[in-house]
């Protein structure tokens, strides 16, 4: 198996080398692009591709949101997975950065070997989101959208809409298989086959989805 590359864009040095040096100790990782911006970022991401991007949101000469905008938006990228990685926490821009192509969000200061898991689980395809940033996530969606039928949502079967909608309240694989007294190789393949059929990017869309859809409501937010 090929090692899992990885870009760091930060306009910080010292960051983009602590990064860089903890990542690059760690079997099956390897740092192979670094950049203080996002047009930086996205020049070296064509002549060189990676699987990961850990990026910072406020950046001189492209900021985090725009360059994973970007990202999202350039078909030859479509596999590039990014982690937004901010001291300002769960701020403002959160939604935007979600419907940008975002796939995950950690803090600066953040343990070592939770940076290292990240790197590997939004490498595999899923997305770091907790809890408390779904929750944190759908409450600032519903102050300005509005929940509505989605016509996709047809093509899933009703135990696959029951595990949308325990995706879209933060639950882990391992925590729907239990919900749902399922094997957690099961929940994982209903998440896999959701993706398939509604064409999400990652599971942090399937949290969007699961909103606008209705199967999360503002109801289960006040609940929390």
């Amino acid at each position: 198996m090929n090692d899992i590359s990885v870009a760091i864009a930060d306009d910080h040095q010292l960051v983009r080398a602590g990064f860089a040096s903890l990542l690059d100790a760690e079997p099956g990782i390897s740092v192979s692009v670094q950049a203080s911006g996002g047009e930086e970022l996205l020049e070296k991401l064509a002549a060189t591709p990676v699987d990961v991007v850990l990026m910072d949101i406020r950046m001189p000469d492209g900021d985090g949101l725009w360059a994973t905008e970007a990202i999202a938006a350039d078909p030859d990228l479509g596999h590039v997975r990014v982690v937004l990685v901010t001291t300002f926490g769960l701020d403002e821009y959160i939604v935007r950065a979600v419907r940008a192509g975002a796939s995950g969000f950690l803090l600066k200061d953040t343990e070592p070997v939770d940076l290292i898991r990240a790197v590997r689980v939004v490498a595999e395809g899923e997305a770091l989101l907790s809890p408390e940033v779904t929750r944190y996530l759908l409450s600032r969606m519903s102050l300005g959208l509005r929940a509505e039928p989605a016509k996709h949502l047809d093509v899933l079967t009703q135990r696959e809409r029951e595990v949308l909608a325990l995706v879209g309240q933060g639950l882990s694989n391992d925590e729907i298989a239990a919900q749902l007294v399922l094997s957690p190789l099961t929940a994982k393949t209903h998440v896999s086959r959701i993706m398939s059929k509604v064409a999400a990017r990652d599971r942090v869309h399937l949290v969007v989805l699961a909103y606008e859809s209705g199967l999360v409501s503002p109801g289960w937010l006040r609940e929390q």
